[in-house]
């Protein structure tokens, strides 16, 4: 798995490259501040992030915010802080998991395959209502345009459908877009 790493202290920096890559990860960039580690993010398109909250330019949670909007990687937050209104902020800006400094090395990997897996979920799921959205914005567009063309020619529901339905393989247009094009020339 690819890691893109971000912390403002070299040293801390260093020790988690070595830690990931001692457990297999290959450390794929190294950010010393929110900014560089956004631009990085978007050029090297990792499989997971892990950023520190507290760093010059821009802080951790605003690099999440951002990395997360873009749908680019899952980030998880290695911090010193234990605050909630850090916390909060963390996870509103979209974090898949707060490990508190110091941490256990071997608290990495379980962090790091969760976040992973419900990224990719959640990623599925957006996809999935996306499908589900255009589905129903298609089943409505074909409905009123049936009810015009049952209005209009005196045909029965299923022979709307099938009228819209013939159009589509005529023309090698969608149904969606045969529809559109019913509800167009009424509104004309």
């Amino acid at each position: 798995m690819r890691v893109l790493i971000a912390d403002d202290d070299p040293i801390i920096l260093l020790d988690l490259k070595q830690m990931l890559e001692s457990q297999g990860y290959e450390v794929v960039g190294e950010a010393e501040d929110g900014q560089k580690a956004v631009d990085l993010a978007r050029d090297l398109n990792p499989d997971v992030c892990i950023l520190d909250i507290k760093m010059p330019k821009m802080d951790g949670i605003e690099a999440v915010s951002i990395i997360t909007d873009e749908e680019i990687a899952p980030c998880i937050m290695i911090t010193s802080y234990n605050d909630s209104e850090l916390i909060n902020r963390a996870a509103a800006a979209g974090t898949f998991a707060y490990l508190v400094k110091p941490y256990n090395p071997r608290d990495l990997p379980p962090a790091i395959e969760v976040a992973r897996s419900r990224y990719d979920q959640n990623r599925d799921l957006g996809k999935e209502v996306k499908d589900l959205t255009e589905k129903l914005e298609t089943r409505k567009l074909i409905d009123r345009a049936k009810g015009i063309l049952m209005d209009e020619h005196k045909l029965s529901e299923s022979e709307a459908y099938r009228r819209i339905q013939l159009q589509s393989m005529n023309l090698r247009k969608s149904m969606k877009e045969v529809a559109e094009a019913v509800i167009l020339a009424k509104t004309v």
